[in-house]
């Protein structure tokens, strides 16, 4: 499987010229022997010298790679820490015999053969380049010792190659050579070249189905853990191989962890659904009835023109309508993908590395904590105190003990909600039970908003005036047409009692059908829901840029009204970048650690290794150690190393962990129960919340190491020093411990024992303070939050005088307010105890709520809805999942957020950052306020062409827009204007208004002022062109009906304008930004210019002059002045029908008196 060493050493085996007559395995020796002679025949100065070369420890030991897992190989380990290389490898049997001792697998590897076939046909001829060739040397052994077993195996026909991957690699460095030999390393794995090789005895599918069956006895039976561990060739200590090859082969073997989910639905689906609408249907009808009644009566070639053009204008409505249902589908459909593309730490080359979930493979080492989500099946490694949420699989609530003894099962989709562990991978993807069932749920991506919901409303609303007024119209020309009140285009009578053809009367009477059936189509607003779509659609993909993804639409809209926001503290409005500034040691600062003494230190490293979720990887290149957990802890860990001398992994053998308990947002501190092997002593250390640590000791320890009694005036003088501290913004963190006995280790309930972290009588370690400074930018946006009207409130589990500061800083109390503080700042405990009438008193002026937890929050937010607010809450841990439910809009943090915030939450907020969060309420308010500028402009559409149809019927017997016409401006108002004003980007106007509430009414009294001023003037301009258009113009009827319909168009494009801001005057602002509204009436303009000039016979429609189309294009823009004047117009902010139902009420009122 490795040519390049198979080639190596083949080519070194020719250049010796052997007979191979033996066994394959004597050539490996016989090289092996070869190179052993060449060391050894060295003059003892040229070992002399490379021994006192500068840095030759680091390279003889970093060369010789011993196998750390294999106990007789200590001869080995001190041979390559010996000087002399040539005299270790003759004791220890040469090469050969050293190799088999080693690792595995190396990661870096040479063409040795090419280097060896170089050297040995060199001639040194001074005893300064003979040193080099000691160097020459010891790279060979490194050769030797880099060889995998398998080569080994391989190459003597060993049959047992399988056993090879059950150890796995360490790193060798690189080491330059000098320029002399100019020899660079090439650092390609051999793991590139193996892949992974699966166990051909292993059964995969077995192993699937007893996790799904949770079989205890098959693990037992198949070496337990441990033994399935060796069987899918994984290390538990070292996790499998990172390289591509390996992982993608793995794959290949056990599947990947993705789901057959059901795929989005096709732009058929939607044609399909679009022609499910009655009035669509009823206009295909009366198309095919004209079609054929029209091809009867004027022949193919110009019969087809009336019902062939509702057809295509059909058609065309149809196909937009499907198309941008089909795109949104599908832009639903990837931000699906994106919110379930969750990031997991695993264990891979001796490191853990954040990987997808869709990445993992059978055979990883995943590492679980508290709020994750299960990504695939797998078995219990290691860990402590793990329960599992198994409900969204087996529907019970109640949690699940997970260990190594009696249930190491667990399932993908489960969610950990106590304790941490390390789980071998099993199966992935479908091969799991929740693949299964994820495998036949599709995606609901036609969820209603409440905002939908309420539009919904006003369609059915106007979609019955709409039919109301069709059907007067439809009465009225039938009346007329069978009164002989109708002419056709010759001035004739279309029906007259002596001329009865059949024909001609059902012709008639379709083309009077299809009119009202348009009048329909025109009236209901069937592009508000649309809108609705294409506005979300928008500001979900922009605020995807603005690191927040929305995962329920609803939020989008909601988040427009909120009044309130309430926010945590760490990674919100901070940097949640922790560095430990301050350490305390008793009530002495302490700038040198050197000086703390041993026993003391070592206490520490106890209480910060061992009670800890992170973990502290040291390149052996000696640089910066690689830390990885919560930003609190890796600041810790990362102290505690290069401070304090601390080394976990040097340290983690010598203790057994006996329980633990892990950090919880109530308790706020973490403990741990250890006993020391060496002298089976039992330790307890709790890390936590530096006044509650506090507040558990008895006694404290000073600088000298002494322990002294914690009286009255010692704990007040350490908790002035954290008041201290937590002033300077500044989190702290106490370490506790004290040594227990033996029978204090477990308590019983009468039915089972459990074991106990004592809680009191503790000695005080030390105090540390953590900083973490404000985010950039976090003053600027709570400004523009309160600016707009919303109230901001911090919630933090921090103590009172850190959160003081932090709200300061960040604006959230203002200075120079302190008087007020004593209301606006409380402790969690305290609103918890208040009376429920308390709390609703209060709850308006609380601004900060310090040492808080997750119940209080709950609290606070019930509150807040019961007074009317509309509440947005942040939240990144499990506990907060009931206060996200219970917000209006539940807002999850996308870094440190657990997988059950994220899965209770409206939108996750990806970057943590409070400025996102206010960016999210600009982008609310986009939306709500599009709607808005939507609506308004379709009801003056609505308006104005139901009064000029029905007015026209009514006097003139006809319609002056025919059914095509009409279809065109459905179109444009319905598709291409819900386009160009869905797409319009949030305005600095936005956040200096007041929050609409949850009462406000969709359509407010300046958009009810706006429309009925813009249709009013479309109106009388319309009735005055029907009327009068044909002595004023000196034209035909055709050509007046041509003017109509144009200016018509022309008035709802210059509308368009008006309709981008309700309020202000200037409504070409920012325009340049929005391009795709400037391109859409572009659009708009040419397509009425091919329908006018073009279209004659497919629109209805006759050709217009300069003169003709400057006068409609003047009428047009007449709307702009008529905006502009219009919205200096004061109305009252009481809503116009509140006004009246109260006028109608005092109106009845006066009546009985």
């Amino acid at each position: 499987m490795l040519s390049r060493s198979s080639d190596c050493s083949t080519s070194l085996l020719d250049e010796l010229d052997i007979n191979l007559r033996a066994k394959r395995r004597w050539r490996m020796a016989y090289l092996a022997l070869r190179v052993v002679r060449v060391m050894l025949e060295l003059p003892k100065e040229i070992i002399s010298r490379a021994s006192n070369y500068e840095g030759d420890d680091e390279i003889v030991h970093y060369s010789f790679v011993p196998n750390i897992e294999d106990d007789e190989d200590a001869g080995l380990k001190e041979m390559a820490k010996d000087k002399d290389p040539a005299t270790g490898l003759s004791e220890h049997g040469g090469v050969f015999t050293a190799g088999l001792a080693t690792s595995d697998y190396t990661k870096s590897h040479y063409d040795y053969g090419k280097f060896l076939h170089d050297i040995t046909t060199i001639t040194f001829t001074r005893a300064k380049k003979r040193w080099r060739m000691a160097f020459a040397a010891i790279y060979a052994v490194r050769a030797m010792l880099s060889l995998p077993k398998e080569i080994v195996a391989k190459r003597n026909n060993y049959k047992h190659d399988s056993e090879i991957f059950h150890s796995f690699s360490h790193t060798a460095p690189d080491i330059e050579l000098g320029t002399a030999l100019d020899l660079k390393p090439r650092t390609k794995s051999l793991t590139d070249a193996y892949g992974f090789v699966p166990n051909p005895d292993f059964d995969h599918a077995g192993l699937t189905t007893m996790v799904k069956e949770r079989d205890l006895g098959a693990v037992n039976e198949s070496g337990g853990v441990i033994g399935i561990a060796a069987s899918l060739r994984t290390n538990p200590e070292n996790g499998i191989y990172g390289n591509d090859l390996h992982v993608n082969k793995r794959r290949e073997v056990y599947g990947s962890n993705t789901y057959h989910k059901q795929p989005p639905k096709g732009l058929l689906y939607f044609v399909m659904d679009a022609l499910k609408d009655t009035t669509i249907l009823i206009l295909c009808v009366c198309a095919a009835l004209s079609l054929g009644f029209g091809i009867k009566e004027h022949g193919a070639k110009e019969g087809w023109y009336e019902g062939g053009s509702i057809f295509v204008a059909v058609f065309i409505v149809i196909v937009v309508s499907a198309l941008s249902n089909f795109r949104q589908e599908l832009q639903f459909d990837k931000l699906s993908k994106i919110s379930s593309n969750i990031k997991i730490e695993v264990l891979r080359d001796r490191q853990r590395q954040q990987v997808s979930i869709f990445d993992i493979v059978v055979g990883d080492v995943v590492f679980l904590k508290l709020g994750d989500q299960i990504p695939a099946d797998g078995l219990f490694l290691d860990g402590r105190s793990l329960q599992v949420d198994e409900s969204s699989m087996t529907g019970e609530s109640d949690h699940v003990e997970v260990d190594s003894a009696k249930n190491p099962f667990l399932l993908s989709g489960a969610k950990v909600v106590d304790g941490y562990a390390q789980m071998l991978v099993t199966s992935v993807g479908m091969n799991t039970a929740w693949g299964e069932m994820m495998s036949s749920i599709s995606q609901d991506t036609n969820e209603r908003t409440p905002l939908q919901a309420r539009l919904d409303k006003l369609t059915s609303t106007i979609g019955k005036v709409g039919l109301i007024v069709a059907f007067l119209v439809l009465v009225v020309l039938l009346i007329r047409y069978f009164t002989g009140n109708t002419k056709d285009e010759y001035g004739n009578k279309e029906y007259s009692g002596s001329n009865k053809n059949i024909d001609n009367v059902l012709n008639g009477v379709v083309r009077i059908v299809s009119a009202a059936v348009t009048i329909v189509v025109v009236a209901i607003p069937e592009g508000l829901p649309l809108a609705v779509t294409l506005t979300l659609a928008y500001s979900m993909k922009r605020m995807m840029k603005d690191q927040a993804m929305v995962r329920k639409l609803q939020a989008c809209e909601t988040m427009g009204s909120a009044t309130v926001i309430c926010t945590d503290k760490t990674g919100t409005l901070t940097k949640n970048e922790m560095e430990v500034t301050k350490f305390w040691l008793g009530q002495e600062p302490i700038e040198k650690h050197n000086s703390i003494k041993q026993y003391v230190s070592e206490l520490f490293h106890q209480g910060v290794g061992l009670n800890t979720t992170g973990s502290v990887y040291i390149p052996l290149s000696g640089s910066k150690p690689n830390i990885s957990g919560s930003p609190t802890e890796k600041a810790i860990l990362y102290w505690a190393v290069s401070d304090l001398g601390m080394d976990m992994e040097k340290m983690k053998p010598s203790y057994d962990i006996l329980h633990v308990e892990t950090f919880n947002s109530e308790k706020k501190r973490s403990g741990v129960l250890i006993k020391k092997k060496e002298d089976k002593s039992i330790h307890v250390h709790w890390k936590g919340a530096a006044e509650m640590i506090v507040a558990m000791c008895s006694s404290y320890y000073e600088t000298d190491g002494a322990i002294k009694s914690l009286d009255e005036e010692s704990r007040s003088n350490i908790e002035k020093i954290i008041q201290g501290m937590a002033a300077s913004s500044l989190r702290c963190i106490a370490f506790a411990h004290t040594q227990i006995l033996e029978e204090e280790v477990e308590y019983s309930n009468g039915e089972k024992t459990h074991p106990r972290l004592k809680e009191d009588e503790l000695i005080l370690l030390g105090v540390v303070g953590l900083k973490d400074p404000c985010r950039p930018g976090v003053l600027n946006a709570v400004k523009i939050c309160r600016s707009a009207g919303v109230q901001i409130k911090m919630i933090t589990g921090d103590n009172v005088f850190t959160a003081k500061a932090i709200a300061t800083e960040c604006g959230i109390l203002q200075i120079g307010d302190e008087a007020n503080y004593g209301e606006q700042v409380i402790e969690g405990v305290e609103f918890r105890n208040y009376t429920h009438q308390e709390r609703m008193e209060k709850v308006d002026n609380i601004l900060v709520m310090a040492r808080s937890s997750p119940f209080d929050k709950l609290l606070m937010v019930q509150c807040l809805k019961q007074k009317n607010h509309v509440v947005a809450v942040t939240g990144d841990g499990t506990n907060d999942a009931p206060a996200l439910k219970e917000a209006d809009i539940g807002l999850s943090m996308g870094i440190q957020g657990t997988e059950v915030a994220k899965e209770s939450s409206d939108i996750i907020i990806l970057d943590d950052n409070f400025n996102s969060v206010a960016t999210v309420l600009r982008w609310g308010r986009c939306v709500y306020n599009n709607i808005q500028k939507f609506i308004q402009f379709q009801l003056t559409v609505n308006v104005a062409a139901l009064v000029i149809n029905f007015i026209a019927a009514v006097s003139a017997g006809d319609v002056p827009l025919t059914a095509v016409q009409l279809l065109w401006v459905n179109l444009i108002m319905d598709t291409l204007g819900a386009l160009a004003l869905a797409t319009e980007r949030p305005t600095n106007e936005l956040m200096q208004k007041q929050p609409v509430g949850r009462t406000a009414p969709l359509i407010t009294n300046i958009m009810w002022r706006n429309l009925l001023f813009q249709a009013l003037y479309q109106i009388a301009v319309l009735l005055i062109l029907q009327f009068r258009g044909e002595s004023i113009f000196n034209v035909t009827g055709g050509v007046n009906d041509t003017l109509i319909f144009n200016t018509f168009v022309l008035c709802q494009v210059f509308n368009e304008f008006n309709s981008r801001s309700m309020e202000k005057q200037n409504v070409f602002k920012g325009i340049h930004r929005n391009r795709l509204f400037i391109g859409i009436v572009g659009v708009t303009i040419l397509l009425q210019v091919v329908m006018v000039e073009f279209l004659k016979k497919f629109a209805d429609t006759e050709k217009l002059n300069l003169f003709q189309w400057v006068t409609c294009i003047l009428i047009a823009a007449v709307s702009w002045p008529i905006g502009w004047i219009v919205k200096c117009i004061p109305v009252p902010e009481e809503p116009v029908f509140e006004i009246i139902r109260r006028s109608i009420v005092t109106f009845k009122r006066n009546m009985r008196a």
